[in-house]
Protein backbone atom coordinates (compact mmCIF):
# COMPACT_ATOMS: atom_id res chain seq x y z
CA UNK A 1 0.00 0.00 0.00
CA UNK A 2 2.66 2.45 1.08
CA UNK A 3 4.59 1.41 -2.49
CA UNK A 4 2.03 2.96 -4.56
CA UNK A 5 2.37 6.52 -4.21
CA UNK A 6 6.02 6.11 -4.68
CA UNK A 7 5.87 3.88 -7.65
CA UNK A 8 3.60 6.88 -9.51
CA UNK A 9 6.06 9.61 -8.13
CA UNK A 10 9.48 7.77 -9.60
CA UNK A 11 6.73 7.20 -12.87
CA UNK A 12 6.42 10.30 -13.36
CA UNK A 13 9.86 11.24 -13.02
CA UNK A 14 10.36 9.18 -15.75
CA UNK A 15 8.26 10.48 -17.76
CA UNK A 16 9.33 14.19 -16.94
CA UNK A 17 13.15 12.96 -17.45
CA UNK A 18 12.15 11.32 -21.10
CA UNK A 19 9.73 13.87 -22.37
CA UNK A 20 12.58 16.20 -23.93
CA UNK A 21 13.91 12.93 -25.63
CA UNK A 22 10.49 11.82 -27.17
CA UNK A 23 9.96 15.49 -27.79
CA UNK A 24 13.27 15.39 -30.05
CA UNK A 25 12.48 12.25 -31.79
CA UNK A 26 9.12 13.22 -32.62
CA UNK A 27 10.00 16.86 -33.81
CA UNK A 28 13.04 15.15 -35.94
CA UNK A 29 10.42 13.53 -38.20
CA UNK A 30 7.62 15.53 -38.48
CA UNK A 31 6.89 18.41 -41.15
CA UNK A 32 8.57 21.69 -39.96
CA UNK A 33 8.58 25.17 -42.67
CA UNK A 34 12.25 26.20 -42.82
CA UNK A 35 13.67 21.90 -42.60
CA UNK A 36 13.94 19.30 -45.38
CA UNK A 37 10.70 17.68 -44.08
CA UNK A 38 8.38 20.39 -44.97
CA UNK A 39 5.71 17.82 -46.04
CA UNK A 40 4.27 14.37 -44.23
CA UNK A 41 6.54 12.59 -42.03
CA UNK A 42 9.70 11.05 -42.63
CA UNK A 43 13.62 10.94 -42.21
CA UNK A 44 14.81 14.17 -44.60
CA UNK A 45 16.20 16.18 -41.31
CA UNK A 46 18.71 13.33 -40.93
CA UNK A 47 19.56 13.34 -44.31
CA UNK A 48 20.19 16.82 -44.35
CA UNK A 49 22.08 16.05 -40.77
CA UNK A 50 24.21 13.29 -43.14
CA UNK A 51 25.03 15.30 -45.85
CA UNK A 52 25.99 18.39 -43.45
CA UNK A 53 30.05 19.31 -44.51
CA UNK A 54 32.17 16.64 -43.75
CA UNK A 55 29.32 13.93 -42.85
CA UNK A 56 27.54 12.88 -39.89
CA UNK A 57 30.00 9.89 -40.25
CA UNK A 58 32.97 11.57 -40.11
CA UNK A 59 31.32 13.70 -36.94
CA UNK A 60 30.24 10.75 -35.01
CA UNK A 61 33.93 9.18 -35.60
CA UNK A 62 35.71 12.65 -33.87
CA UNK A 63 32.83 12.10 -31.26
CA UNK A 64 33.88 8.49 -31.00
CA UNK A 65 37.34 8.53 -30.77
CA UNK A 66 37.35 11.49 -28.66
CA UNK A 67 35.11 9.54 -26.23
CA UNK A 68 37.33 6.41 -26.49
CA UNK A 69 40.52 7.94 -25.53
CA UNK A 70 38.90 10.29 -22.90
CA UNK A 71 37.81 7.20 -20.98
CA UNK A 72 40.98 5.28 -21.62
CA UNK A 73 43.06 7.37 -20.16
CA UNK A 74 40.62 8.41 -17.40
CA UNK A 75 40.65 4.66 -15.91
CA UNK A 76 44.39 4.50 -16.33
CA UNK A 77 45.05 7.28 -14.59
CA UNK A 78 42.19 7.43 -12.04
CA UNK A 79 42.95 3.71 -11.58
CA UNK A 80 46.64 4.02 -10.27
CA UNK A 81 46.16 6.78 -8.26
CA UNK A 82 42.84 5.76 -6.77
CA UNK A 83 45.26 2.86 -6.12
CA UNK A 84 47.65 4.84 -4.54
CA UNK A 85 45.39 6.88 -1.87
CA UNK A 86 43.71 3.91 -0.99
CA UNK A 87 46.48 1.61 -0.37
CA UNK A 88 49.56 3.30 0.44
CA UNK A 89 50.52 5.59 3.13
CA UNK A 90 52.98 8.58 2.25
CA UNK A 91 53.54 11.80 3.59
CA UNK A 92 51.15 14.77 2.02
CA UNK A 93 48.74 11.93 0.79
CA UNK A 94 45.65 13.49 2.50
CA UNK A 95 46.72 17.13 1.21
CA UNK A 96 47.61 15.80 -2.23
CA UNK A 97 44.05 14.10 -2.26
CA UNK A 98 42.33 17.60 -1.07
CA UNK A 99 44.28 19.77 -3.64
CA UNK A 100 43.28 16.88 -6.08
CA UNK A 101 39.56 17.66 -5.42
CA UNK A 102 39.77 21.11 -4.48
CA UNK A 103 39.94 21.32 -8.80
CA UNK A 104 36.15 20.35 -9.10
CA UNK A 105 35.62 23.63 -7.64
CA UNK A 106 37.49 25.92 -10.51
CA UNK A 107 35.27 26.58 -13.36
CA UNK A 108 36.93 24.58 -16.21
CA UNK A 109 36.05 26.95 -19.08
CA UNK A 110 38.79 29.59 -16.92
CA UNK A 111 41.22 27.34 -17.71
CA UNK A 112 40.78 26.79 -21.46
CA UNK A 113 42.56 29.89 -22.50
CA UNK A 114 45.83 28.52 -21.04
CA UNK A 115 45.53 24.98 -22.18
CA UNK A 116 44.92 26.10 -25.84
CA UNK A 117 48.60 28.24 -25.30
CA UNK A 118 49.73 24.92 -23.81
CA UNK A 119 48.63 22.83 -26.33
CA UNK A 120 49.53 24.62 -29.33
CA UNK A 121 53.09 24.74 -28.00
CA UNK A 122 52.56 21.16 -27.62
CA UNK A 123 51.65 20.61 -31.46
CA UNK A 124 48.16 19.35 -30.15
CA UNK A 125 46.08 22.23 -30.71
CA UNK A 126 43.26 21.35 -32.85
CA UNK A 127 44.11 17.49 -33.01
CA UNK A 128 41.31 15.14 -31.34
CA UNK A 129 44.51 13.75 -28.86
CA UNK A 130 44.86 17.26 -27.46
CA UNK A 131 40.65 17.67 -27.04
CA UNK A 132 41.09 13.73 -24.95
CA UNK A 133 43.90 14.97 -22.67
CA UNK A 134 41.99 17.99 -22.06
CA UNK A 135 38.09 16.19 -21.46
CA UNK A 136 40.54 13.94 -19.35
CA UNK A 137 42.35 16.30 -16.81
CA UNK A 138 38.58 17.39 -15.61
CA UNK A 139 37.49 14.05 -15.40
CA UNK A 140 40.57 13.26 -12.93
CA UNK A 141 39.47 14.56 -9.57
CA UNK A 142 35.70 12.77 -9.19
CA UNK A 143 37.34 9.65 -11.21
CA UNK A 144 40.05 9.56 -8.50
CA UNK A 145 37.91 10.24 -5.70
CA UNK A 146 35.38 7.72 -6.90
CA UNK A 147 38.34 4.53 -7.42
CA UNK A 148 40.04 5.92 -4.11
CA UNK A 149 36.28 4.88 -2.08
CA UNK A 150 36.00 2.09 -4.26
CA UNK A 151 39.20 0.86 -3.45
CA UNK A 152 38.66 1.64 0.29
CA UNK A 153 35.71 -0.49 0.17
CA UNK A 154 37.08 -3.85 -0.63
CA UNK A 155 38.58 -6.12 2.31
CA UNK A 156 42.17 -5.08 3.17
CA UNK A 157 42.07 -9.63 3.59
CA UNK A 158 41.97 -9.82 0.05
CA UNK A 159 45.34 -7.46 -0.79
CA UNK A 160 46.87 -9.02 2.09
CA UNK A 161 46.52 -12.53 1.35
CA UNK A 162 47.34 -12.03 -2.38
CA UNK A 163 50.91 -10.36 -0.87
CA UNK A 164 51.43 -13.28 1.14
CA UNK A 165 51.23 -15.88 -1.70
CA UNK A 166 54.14 -13.51 -3.33
CA UNK A 167 52.42 -10.80 -5.38
CA UNK A 168 53.61 -7.52 -5.89
CA UNK A 169 51.70 -4.50 -5.57
CA UNK A 170 50.89 -4.37 -9.65
CA UNK A 171 50.01 -7.69 -9.46
CA UNK A 172 47.82 -7.74 -6.45
CA UNK A 173 46.14 -4.95 -8.29
CA UNK A 174 45.84 -6.59 -11.60
CA UNK A 175 44.31 -9.74 -10.67
CA UNK A 176 42.92 -9.18 -7.14
CA UNK A 177 41.82 -5.81 -6.97
CA UNK A 178 40.27 -4.39 -10.26
CA UNK A 179 37.94 -7.31 -10.68
CA UNK A 180 36.40 -6.19 -7.13
CA UNK A 181 36.05 -2.24 -7.98
CA UNK A 182 34.79 -3.52 -11.65
CA UNK A 183 31.32 -1.57 -10.27
CA UNK A 184 33.49 1.71 -10.06
CA UNK A 185 35.48 1.51 -12.83
CA UNK A 186 31.80 1.28 -14.53
CA UNK A 187 30.72 4.84 -13.05
CA UNK A 188 34.07 6.46 -13.92
CA UNK A 189 34.01 5.43 -17.33
CA UNK A 190 29.84 6.62 -17.87
CA UNK A 191 31.19 9.66 -16.68
CA UNK A 192 33.60 10.54 -18.41
CA UNK A 193 32.51 8.72 -21.84
CA UNK A 194 28.77 10.81 -21.28
CA UNK A 195 31.29 14.28 -20.66
CA UNK A 196 33.53 13.57 -23.71
CA UNK A 197 30.58 12.57 -25.57
CA UNK A 198 28.31 15.42 -25.17
CA UNK A 199 30.88 18.34 -24.22
CA UNK A 200 30.24 21.51 -26.43
CA UNK A 201 32.30 23.96 -25.26
CA UNK A 202 36.33 22.62 -24.88
CA UNK A 203 36.07 21.45 -28.46
CA UNK A 204 34.39 25.02 -29.41
CA UNK A 205 38.02 26.43 -27.85
CA UNK A 206 40.40 24.11 -29.35
CA UNK A 207 39.85 22.54 -32.54
CA UNK A 208 39.15 24.75 -35.30
CA UNK A 209 39.02 22.32 -38.54
CA UNK A 210 35.86 21.45 -39.46
CA UNK A 211 36.95 18.37 -39.98
CA UNK A 212 37.71 17.34 -36.73
CA UNK A 213 34.90 18.57 -35.23
CA UNK A 214 32.81 16.27 -32.87
CA UNK A 215 28.92 15.94 -33.35
CA UNK A 216 28.06 18.73 -30.85
CA UNK A 217 29.98 21.16 -31.96
CA UNK A 218 28.67 20.02 -35.87
CA UNK A 219 25.45 20.14 -35.04
CA UNK A 220 25.78 23.85 -33.29
CA UNK A 221 27.23 24.98 -36.65
CA UNK A 222 24.70 23.34 -38.38
CA UNK A 223 21.55 24.73 -37.07
CA UNK A 224 22.59 28.20 -38.09
CA UNK A 225 21.20 28.41 -41.88
CA UNK A 226 21.18 31.80 -44.39
CA UNK A 227 20.08 34.89 -42.97
CA UNK A 228 19.41 33.67 -39.68
CA UNK A 229 17.04 31.03 -40.21
CA UNK A 230 17.22 28.32 -37.27
CA UNK A 231 16.54 24.56 -39.40
CA UNK A 232 14.80 23.21 -36.26
CA UNK A 233 14.45 19.68 -38.01
CA UNK A 234 17.79 18.86 -38.75
CA UNK A 235 18.75 20.17 -35.10
CA UNK A 236 16.49 18.02 -33.80
CA UNK A 237 17.86 15.05 -35.75
CA UNK A 238 21.40 15.69 -34.10
CA UNK A 239 20.07 15.76 -30.57
CA UNK A 240 18.06 12.45 -31.26
CA UNK A 241 21.68 11.26 -32.91
CA UNK A 242 23.59 12.21 -29.73
CA UNK A 243 21.72 11.12 -26.92
CA UNK A 244 20.31 7.70 -28.34
CA UNK A 245 24.14 5.83 -27.45
CA UNK A 246 24.31 7.77 -23.97
CA UNK A 247 20.87 6.74 -23.51
CA UNK A 248 22.27 3.06 -24.92
CA UNK A 249 25.22 2.76 -22.54
CA UNK A 250 23.30 4.06 -19.08
CA UNK A 251 20.05 1.29 -19.45
CA UNK A 252 23.02 -1.73 -20.67
CA UNK A 253 25.60 -0.56 -16.93
CA UNK A 254 23.26 1.09 -14.45
CA UNK A 255 23.04 -1.88 -12.40
CA UNK A 256 27.03 -1.58 -12.08
CA UNK A 257 26.61 2.27 -12.06
CA UNK A 258 24.46 2.06 -8.70
CA UNK A 259 26.68 -0.83 -7.50
CA UNK A 260 29.83 2.10 -8.02
CA UNK A 261 27.71 4.79 -6.15
CA UNK A 262 27.07 2.60 -3.75
CA UNK A 263 30.92 0.90 -2.90
CA UNK A 264 31.40 3.89 -0.89
CA UNK A 265 28.43 3.93 1.56
CA UNK A 266 28.73 0.18 1.82
CA UNK A 267 32.17 0.63 3.34
CA UNK A 268 32.67 -1.57 6.44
Amino acid sequence: MFRTPQKVFTGGLALLFLFPLVWASVASVSPQAGSAQTGGWGFGNYRTLAAYQAGIGQYLLNSTAVSLMTVTFTLIVSLLGGYAFAQFRFPGRDLLFLVTLAILMVPYATLLIPLYVLLNQLGLQDSLLGLALVLTMFQLPFATFMMRISFEAVPKDLAESAQVDGCGSLRTLRHVLVPAVKPGLITVGLFAFLAAWNDFITPLVLISDSAKMPLPLAVANMRQQVMGIVDYGATEAGVVVLALPCVVLFLALQRHYVRGFMSGALKG
